[in-house]
């Protein structure tokens, strides 16, 4: 079975500590170039002020689409992902614009997995039609995968690119 990445989602400070500055959940607190994580119950460091950091409180994974406007692909807040190295951090901030790219046919294949970065070249999924043929789908502009979404009521996929300048 596949890992899946974390995902922490900004909120505001009451969602994550309580008043006696201990964390009610998971969070990570972010002030200028330090980046604390914090499980909960575990109590918010002096260095940091309330009044001048950013907290993004774990969620559900598969809610990152709640976080995107789907009309401009946009990000609506914040967002970390821990991939499942635990090492390896993606960074959206709220505004980024996104790609979002459909994979629908008979039967898919997934070549690229979040984290992954795709250049133009590069084919992230490959679709066979009822014919046998198989199509291989390439992203317009480079960039990195950040988030795939399965609808399972009619399968298909959603990859959301974060294209590089």
């Amino acid at each position: 079975m596949e890992k899946i990445p974390m995902l922490f989602a900004e909120i505001s400070y009451e969602e994550c500590f309580d008043d006696d500055k201990k964390a009610k959940r998971e969070c990570i607190v972010v002030q200028g170039n330090i980046e604390v994580k914090l499980k909960a119950g575990e109590q918010l460091p002096d260095f940091i002020s309330p009044g001048k950091a950013k907290f993004l409180g774990k969620e559900v994974y598969d809610r990152f689409h709640l976080y995107v406007d789907r009309n401009e692909m946009r990000m609506e807040r914040d967002v970390i992902m821990v991939l499942p190295d635990r090492r390896t951090q993606i960074k959206l901030y709220k505004g980024d614009k996104l790609l979002i790219l459909p994979v629908e046919g008979y039967v898919k294949t997934l070549i690229a997995g979040v984290g992954n970065r795709v250049r133009k070249s590069d084919s992230f999924a490959a679709v066979t039609t009822k014919k046998g043929e198989v199509h291989y789908l390439k992203p317009p502009k480079d960039g990195t995968v950040v988030y795939i979404d399965e609808f399972s009521s009619r399968p298909h996929y959603l990859y959301y690119l974060l294209p590089e300048e």
